[in-house]
């Protein structure tokens, strides 16, 4: 089978390296299950945490009344898990009938009612990372079955397969993804498994196949995760950020804020330099018991601005010192001459970091200068010429994050 669905792709493959659906022409933000739930099916022991209708359902209704639609979170994703353990008789895929009672398509409609979209999972392999059924043979299958049940997002996996299949089965599966005619966000895990098994990531066709695109590997609840994160991406092995643009971003996974394992300078750290990479913004915490804290920061109108911005561009480190362990970052906004800058410390012992650089050295240079708030805040921080130096200090684990206007 598989054999002849190369051949049929390699027959489309003009067709099929160009993703045009017009969707995530900012990062997607929402709420995805993993991080938090990861694959707890126990719905008999645990029915308020099991990956079910049940948990789906709460966390849309907080997310529709609790300012997060609001605020432009939208997407309400499963991970792994959500399936029945065997596909039917006509090999369509189903929805676990005890933890899903009403079917996947009363789900979406339950969701699509309350202003949000749903996301589900699938794989690029014959199984699931956790063993559910994947969608190798059933490309066309699955994609027809989650634009009937009304999906508006899919995040595709990459276990349980051969690494040559994947040049093939991630555009052939967003080929059929878009012959359904329903727009379904594609968000697809290529690169990374790519890197994973040795080979060196076409991110140039994977921005051309997939609406979002991890690019490392899992984030945990600890601050080291974002160390880890950071580093990666101001390394940009491959030039990744290059590809990064309206209708394609890199994905450097989801949000833990809320959790158990940031401090506060780690939380605001988080939102603040997945905003300077224009990553998607997908949620994964218990919204039923989030903090004030938590919520307020993820709720951040000023940085989700950076976010969002329509201009799509990915922040990039100009200045790295401490071993890459303080990181000064850039991003262009669509404000005529407007930036973001983030300077980032990634150590978590000792004191504040007093830190300072010239506009020059930041790739400021308006001769006029610039007027600079603090995001967080919203608080004015300065107005400074590009001779000029701008001073902060900067917590152990923590990040300033600015913007710069440029002054008339």
């Amino acid at each position: 089978m598989w054999n002849s669905l190369l051949i049929i792709a390699y027959s489309w493959l003009p067709i099929i390296h160009a993703l045009d659906n017009g969707l995530a022409l900012t990062p997607p933000m929402g709420w995805l299950s993993w991080e938090r739930f990861e694959c707890n099916t126990n719905c008999r022991e645990d029915p308020d945490n099991c990956i079910g209708e049940r948990l789906v359902m709460q966390m849309a209704d907080r997310m529709a009344q609790d300012g997060f639609l609001a605020a432009g979170y939208e997407y309400i994703a499963l991970d792994d898990c959500w399936p029945a353990r065997d596909r039917d008789p006509k090999g369509n895929i189903l929805p676990d009938p005890e933890r899903f009672p009403h079917g996947m398509k009363a789900l979406a409609d339950y969701v699509h009612s309350l202003g949000l979209k749903l996301g589900l999972y699938a794989d690029v392999g014959r199984h699931t990372c956790a063993g559910f059924p994947g969608s190798l043979d059933h490309y066309e299958q699955d994609s027809n079955t989650f634009a009937e049940w009304g999906v508006d997002m899919v995040k595709f996996d990459g276990c349980n397969t051969d690494e040559q299949h994947f040049e093939i089965g991630y555009p052939l599966f967003g080929f059929y993804l878009n012959k359904t005619r329903r727009p379904i966000m594609y968000s697809c895990e290529w690169a990374l498994y790519a890197r994973a098994k040795g080979f060196k990531a076409n991110y140039t066709a994977v921005a051309e196949t997939c609406n979002t695109f991890r690019v490392y590997g899992d984030i945990w609840d600890n601050y080291e995760s974002i160390q880890s994160i950071s580093k990666w991406y101001a390394d940009d092995e491959g030039n990744f950020s290059a590809v990064a643009a309206p209708g394609s971003f890199n994905d450097a996974d989801m949000l833990v804020i809320g959790n158990y394992g940031l401090s506060k300078d780690g939380a605001k750290s988080q939102m603040g330099f997945w905003a300077m990479v224009a990553s998607p913004l997908l949620m994964s915490v218990d919204l039923r018991t989030i903090d004030t804290f938590s919520k307020e920061l993820l709720q951040n109108k000023r940085v989700l601005k950076i976010n969002q911005d329509p201009l799509g561009v990915q922040g990039k480190a100009i200045i790295q010192f401490l071993d890459g362990n303080l990181q000064v970052w850039t991003r262009p906004l669509s404000a005529r001459g407007s930036f973001a800058i983030a300077i980032v410390y990634l150590l978590q012992v000792g004191q504040p970091l007093r830190t300072s650089f010239s506009l020059k050295q930041l790739g400021l240079t308006h001769q006029r200068g610039y007027n600079f708030t603090e995001v967080f805040d919203g608080g004015h921080f300065g107005s400074f010429k590009p001779n000029e130096n701008i001073t902060s200090f900067v917590n152990p684990s923590g990040i300033v994050l600015l913007t710069a206007e440029p002054l008339n």
